[in-house]
């Protein structure tokens, strides 16, 4: 499970960017956003800088948790 920090994912239709992105690099994989902390969990086997890099590119601030 991978784990992103995004400060500025606010709302509903920011959760279905970030997972639009994230599916982008994995069509399979599952993504669960909680909004109160601004946080995402990514169950996928792509490489972490890979979705950090397509979440950047929908607009969005992120930080891997390692």
């Amino acid at each position: 499970m991978q784990h992103f920090d995004i400060p500025d994912m606010t709302c509903g239709h920011c959760v279905l960017t970030v997972t639009q992105a994230v599916q982008s690099v994995d069509p399979a994989a599952k993504v669960h956003a909680d909004l109160a902390s601004h946080g995402v969990q990514v169950a996928s086997t792509a490489d972490p800088a890979r979705l950090s890099a397509a979440i950047a590119a929908a607009g969005y601030t992120n930080t891997p948790r390692i």
